[in-house]
């Protein structure tokens, strides 16, 4: 039960985070404007701390799914 509702969390936290995410160009964000703007630059560190983060979170999404995999074919 416990890992259900974690999955749950991680789930809209991790979709949250990728629509947080600056578009590169090319993909559904040029259709809704998100490919007028430029980078001149690099990545932020606010940009970079993002990416962490969404691996992070990704990571135990996947962890996630993984334990209850595991636990659904014990109970069996």
């Amino acid at each position: 039960m416990g890992f259900s509702i974690a999955l749950i969390v991680f789930s809209l936290l991790l979709m949250l985070l990728v629509l947080m995410h600056k578009g590169k160009g090319g993909g559904l964000s040029d259709m809704f404007g998100g490919g007028m703007q430029s980078s001149v630059g690099g990545s932020s560190v606010a940009e970079r701390n993002l990416d962490r983060i969404t691996v992070v979170i990704g990571l135990l999404w996947f962890a996630c799914i993984v334990v209850l995999g595991i636990l659904m074919k014990i109970n069996n």
